[in-house]
């Protein structure tokens, strides 16, 4: 079996511009990331894709709210759109990867599994939810469903109007590791914790319970990437590097560093919290729990990435 690499798909490549979001549109945008993942599998690598799912749970969140404005349908739970938009686009992944073996006449098997991430009930950003789900509502829209819903919490976002926040703790346990390791054991490429897995916590009596939450989709990708034993973790993004002072004019390209040196640059804040901050953080944990390299990089630079011929390179 080849080196056993983990490629973390952004939910935002799937929706590549505005207006072209439907399920055609990130079938095609799927179809174009595959043939690079096809790339390294043709090289002997052991991938496993995991990948987010923001803008689709958006839209499902809205899909629901509809539904029950219109026609008195009832509303899905947060925890049941991000197992709805895993096992969607797992379907799109897996299909697209199964008919692009096929074409090249590699024989591998591809299997999604429906994950479950546990997180900790007492985990602080419960107390405090930070991330912005789904739709914009007036303030009067938002009001009202906060009377509906007392457990809610509503920011108001960028002056585009108030949206539902959420928790967002952080995972500790894949509950189907063992099931993703078995699996690729087999040969399988295997496609898990999509959107960060689905968010549970554990009783007392050992059993699950699903939580309103979402899970950072780096965060579990490089949790899953250490119980799993991968080498490598792949985090693609849509610039094909991690620059210093970016956009300035002293701006520089990182091709290879290392744990200490990343977090100097995380220390002297040149990643910004709400995009590559969290990739970063993700690259060192998993670096820390005994990964051996992190590459950073866009989809279609992947193959070169994995060749250290693109992309950032993250060693101990």
């Amino acid at each position: 079996m080849g080196e056993v690499t983990i490629v973390a798909i952004g939910g935002n490549a799937l929706v590549q511009e505005n207006g072209r979001d439907s399920i055609q549109d990130q079938f095609e945008a799927v179809q174009e990331t595959v043939g690079h993942i096809a790339d390294m599998v043709q090289e002997g690598y052991q991938v496993v894709v995991t990948h987010g799912n923001g803008p689709q749970v958006g839209f499902g969140l809205r899909r629901s709210e509809i539904a029950n404005e219109v026609a008195g349908m009832p509303a899905i739970p947060l925890v049941n759109c991000v197992a709805d938009t895993q096992g969607g686009i797992g379907y799109l992944i897996q299909q697209a990867l199964t008919n692009e073996f096929s074409k090249r006449g590699i024989n591998k098997k591809v299997a999604t599994v429906i994950t479950q991430v546990e997180v900790n009930a007492e985990d602080p950003n419960f107390q405090n939810p930070t991330k912005p789900v789904g739709s914009f509502f007036t303030l009067e829209q938002s009001e009202k469903m906060k009377q509906e819903h007392p457990d809610w919490a509503f920011i108001e976002d960028s002056g585009r109007g108030y949206r539902r926040v959420v928790p967002s703790p952080k995972p500790i346990n894949i509950v189907e590791k063992d099931a993703i390791k078995s699996l690729i054991e087999n040969g399988f490429i295997v496609i898990a914790v999509g959107g960060g897995g689905i968010p549970v916590v554990k009783s007392a009596n050992n059993t699950y319970e699903g939580i309103d939450a979402v899970i950072d989709k780096d965060f579990a990708t490089s949790l899953l990437a250490e119980q799993i034993g991968a080498e490598t973790l792949i985090i693609t993004t849509g610039v094909s590097s991690v620059y210093v002072n970016f956009g300035k004019p002293n701006q520089r390209e990182l091709d290879k560093t290392n744990v200490e040196e990343m977090k100097q640059f995380v220390a002297e804040n040149h990643f910004p919290a709400g995009s590559m901050l969290p990739k970063i953080e993700a690259s060192l944990n998993f670096l820390e729990e005994g990964g051996k390299r992190v590459i950073i990089t866009n989809p279609e630079s992947l193959k070169d990435a994995i060749n250290e011929k693109a992309g950032t390179h993250i060693i101990n």
